[in-house]
């Protein structure tokens, strides 16, 4: 989708400064984009807090030990 939107100069070159492989705008545009989505997905996962049930035998610190 093609659209113009004016940005704030001094952001874009402050972002710029915490991008290492970005050297477009629209590049810096398109992963601002995709951080902002999976920051959103992941606030969506923390609203399921306490509202999953687990089996009582489940356990999870098994899952964590190294094979």
């Amino acid at each position: 989708m093609r659209t113009n939107i004016v940005l704030n100069d001094e952001l874009v070159e402050e972002a710029f400064k915490y991008s290492e492989n970005i050297t477009t705008k629209k590049e810096l545009v398109e992963t601002a984009l995709q951080e902002y989505v999976n920051n959103r997905k992941r606030k969506n996962l923390k609203d399921l807090r306490g509202k999953i049930q687990f089996r009582d035998d489940y356990d999870y610190k098994s899952m964590r030990e190294k094979k």
